[in-house]
């Protein structure tokens, strides 16, 4: 039975996203009475929205995985962890033989959720189930009896769909989108952290002023604040650090300043599909779970189109590898997913309301977790890759040593997987974040009200 499901889910997740989604929200469209001509319409526009951004993302990562290892070679730097990005980790779990259940347990608990009247999120993200199915992997891994691995997933999969209703209001506060949240665990799990850090700053004198919001930016040098003047001077940066000649140092500017200016015009695509079929499907559904609106959980790409998201993605790179050289025990350099930065920190650039300068504060703090989290894990996420076969160049006779700068290193699953494994810290752990959590979701109730 396992075989045939597994056989079958992984059948279904050999689509890519941009495949996958665009047929979901097909579905959901028709089931919604959406006209079957705009149906097919707005989930096309779903799936060449997300086929732009992957396809912009692999071209950013083109531009500047190159530049950054020119940059490790030409200074001499050392750092013996490679940031081989998400992908690894996403192949590691579907070798696994506990990712079918896990998703199919991660839909019904999901589901259940729902008619208990738990959440009002529809997780329909499933290409992102691959973050909850992981832990699994991991803890299994780790010699973890197998109702402790589910255990994990499940409890991830569960506190993910919560942080993931926080976003509600502020999705659209900030992007003008209803009855849409943010999915990925690696997004939606800062979701708590970025709102109490947030009104943190707001009780200190002087930090809370400190503000810039280029979605809103008016005068002369709100120029400044365009994604693809950003892009610009951030390629020209990239350039000068990886010791290219004028020409190429300039080649690189244009380039990122182009992928800047594209990804707004996917993201709004996105936006204005996914916008109109949860909406239909809000009005649709909410009779039967108690006249509550439900939101679609979705993944980033539909914020691609808010400059303050893609303004502090792209500061947020020469940041990290600022402190990926400084900090003392970091073997890791930014590579594979400092494209991802964009994504992982749109949730924070929300919550802020689009100010850059707190969204970057905010910031800093994880991606230090990041670069330690992803040196500890090191050994064993290569370990995992050696026996998935899902990384070329990685054996078991191989020395060399992988892991994922933002995924392989992202605080909460870390927690979760050590909270599993019994550490008695990650336990303790619960007391501050009770508090913070009690704090999260009184400030989005009260945001929530005032819509």
């Amino acid at each position: 039975m396992m075989e045939v499901l597994g056989r079958v889910i992984g059948w279904i997740f050999s689509f890519k996203v941009y495949l996958l989604l665009p047929v979901l929200f097909f579905i959901i469209a028709l089931v919604s009475r959406m006209p079957l001509g705009k149906a097919l319409l707005q989930s096309l526009k779903v799936g060449i929205g997300f086929a732009g951004v992957f396809l912009i993302f692999d071209a950013f990562l083109g531009i500047m995985h190159p530049a950054v290892s020119s940059m490790v070679q030409s200074r001499h730097l050392d750092f013996p962890v490679v940031d081989a990005g998400w992908p690894p980790l996403a192949a590691i779990t579907w070798s696994s033989w506990i990712a079918p259940l896990i998703i199919l347990l991660v839909l019904l608990v999901n589901i259940l959720m729902l008619f208990l009247r738990w959440t009002r999120v529809f997780y329909i993200d499933i290409w992102n189930y691959w973050h909850f199915a992981l832990i699994g992997s991991m803890l299994l891994s780790v010699g973890m009896p197998l109702p402790v691995a589910l255990a994990g997933s499940l409890f991830s999969a569960i506190f993910v769909i919560k942080m993931s209703e926080l976003t509600i209001p502020y999705v659209q506060k900030e992007a003008g989108i209803t009855g849409v949240s943010i999915s990925p665990l690696t997004v939606a799990g800062f979701a708590p952290w970025a709102i109490a850090m947030d009104g943190l700053i707001e009780k200190v004198p002087g930090l809370r002023r400190l503000s810039w919001n280029p979605s809103r930016s008016k005068g002369p040098w709100a120029v400044m604040g365009e994604p693809m003047i950003v892009g610009f001077f951030i390629g020209l940066l990239f350039g000068f650090l990886a010791a290219y000649e004028l020409k190429e140092i300039f080649e690189m500017a244009i380039k990122v300043a182009a992928i800047m200016f594209l990804l707004p015009h996917c993201g709004a695509l996105i936006g204005e599909a996914t916008g109109a079929i949860s909406q239909a499907a809000s009005d649709r559904m909410a009779p039967l779970f108690g006249g509550r609106p439900l939101a679609i959980s979705m993944d980033t790409g539909f914020l691609m189109k808010n400059p303050s998201v893609i303004v502090t993605g792209m500061l947020l790179m020469p940041v990290s590898l600022a402190l990926a050289f400084v900090l003392p025990g970091n073997k890791v350099l930014p590579a594979g997913d400092l494209p991802n930065l964009m994504s992982i920190f749109s949730v924070v650039a929300l919550i802020t309301g689009g100010n850059v300068v707190r969204a970057v504060i905010i910031a800093v703090p994880v991606i230090i977790s990041f670069l330690y989290i992803a040196t500890a894990l090191g050994p064993l996420i290569t370990s995992l890759a050696q026996k998935a076969g899902s990384l070329s160049g990685v054996s078991e006779a191989s020395s060399l040593v992988v892991s994922s700068f933002t995924d392989g290193g992202n605080p909460l699953r870390f927690w979760i997987f050590e909270l599993f494994r019994g550490n008695v810290a990650a336990l303790l752990f619960l007391i501050p974040l009770a508090f913070m959590l009690l704090y999260a979701f009184k400030k989005t109730k009260q945001l929530s009200g005032m819509k």
